[in-house]
């Protein structure tokens, strides 16, 4: 009991730390991104905006967290590799805030970032046989563990950056992820996974006030892939190594708004005849915002989702399977319920939109090959 008290004890200094630093440290971050020009303008209708904001947020956001990792956290080989690889991916998001780089090389520059720690320790190797007939209970990924290592990190910092469309959700949606990592973590007696997701949680408490609608400040592709980046890695060390035998599942839960948002756009793209990198204004956002919800509304509604999804995945690990099944569709119909007596409407009018998009999107396929042929 005294390890236990003494570590959330760390965990609470830790998180309080990140939050006062990161929330002090956003006004000076914000007269920075306006002497640099680091303002989002509202060119397009895929902004929610309607002034210029700053971006950069990102970076109060990892000072307070640095701070409180350097404080409290024991900063060993895999550590060290994990604040290395998320000192470049802040560095290439600061220069991306400035001035727009090209897709492919901030790709290149995050696969970079991405193996340093996947060489230094920071790997999946192993996660459970989703095949319940299998006589084997964990699929060992020997020689892909590094490649499949770096492509969940480098997909979840995208993920988490891709979801940044709406004042407070990527932020929001980190800390309730992050928080969700923390309290399995706990459970665990993972010392050094709680320290650091603590600080993570306090230094996206710490901007939330000047990033809630409307925002002050947003926290730019330096926030957002830069928290992407910290969810993965941290993923990594707290679940893929210690909950083995879910692990296939539970970061997947933990995960899963940022991740299903990211595979629904890129089906999506390619299903209509687009490149997967294609910017668009269909990302499960803007859908809320297109059915009539505010800004507030949408965001809200985001979070439930965020938060449905964490609570089966604590339950999932600390309760068994069954008892998460029926928690995760439990909260999905009382989710649904809530959904049509809110909006019966704007969810009526949404799914038949969708439906003669579908439709029209097929009427237009078969038209094409008849001409071809």
């Amino acid at each position: 009991m005294l390890i236990e008290n003494r570590l959330v004890a760390f965990v609470v200094l830790a998180l309080l730390v990140a939050l006062v630093i990161s929330f002090l440290m956003t006004p000076v971050v914000k007269t920075f991104a306006y002497k640099v020009g680091a303002i989002d303008v509202p060119k397009d209708n895929r902004r929610m905006h309607k002034v210029p904001i700053p971006r950069l947020g990102g970076l109060a956001i990892f000072i307070g967290f640095m701070v409180s990792i350097l404080l409290f956290a024991e900063i060993n080989t895999e550590m060290k590799s994990i604040l290395l690889g998320a000192v470049i991916i802040v560095v290439l998001g600061v220069v991306d805030d400035i001035m727009a780089l090209p897709a492919m090389l901030k790709f290149v520059i995050q696969i970079a970032a991405a193996l340093i720690p996947a060489l230094n320790g920071v790997q999946i190797l192993a996660f459970s046989n989703p095949n319940i007939f299998s006589d084997s209970l964990y699929w060992v990924l020997g020689g892909l563990s590094i490649p499949i290592t770096v492509l969940w990190i480098v997909a979840i910092t995208n993920a988490v950056n891709l979801i940044d469309g709406l004042d407070g959700l990527a932020n929001g949606v980190s800390a309730i992820s992050a928080t969700t990592m923390l309290v399995i973590a706990l459970v665990g007696g993972q010392t050094q996974v709680s320290i650091v997701l603590a600080a993570l949680v306090g230094a996206c408490v710490g901007f939330m006030p000047y990033n809630m609608n409307p925002a002050k400040m947003f926290m730019g592709d330096t926030g957002a892939t830069f928290l992407g980046f910290i969810l993965a890695t941290m993923s990594i060390q707290g679940l893929f190594k210690y909950y083995a035998v879910v692990s296939f599942v539970v970061p997947f839960l933990i995960l899963g708004l940022p991740i299903f948002d990211t595979a629904f756009a890129f089906i999506r793209r390619i299903a209509h005849g687009q490149s997967p990198m294609h910017a668009d204004r269909s990302h499960i956002h803007h859908r809320l915002i297109d059915m009539g919800l505010n800004q507030k509304q949408a965001v809200a509604t985001l979070y439930v989702i965020s938060a449905i999804l964490g609570l089966s995945a604590v339950v999932l690990t600390t309760g068994g399977e069954q008892k998460a099944m029926l928690l995760f569709l439990t909260l999905c119909i009382v989710a649904v319920v809530a959904a049509r007596v809110v909006f019966p409407k704007e969810v009526r009018e949404e799914l038949h939109e969708e439906l003669e998009e579908l439709k029209d999107h097929g009427h237009h396929q078969e038209e094409k090959k008849d001409e071809e042929g």
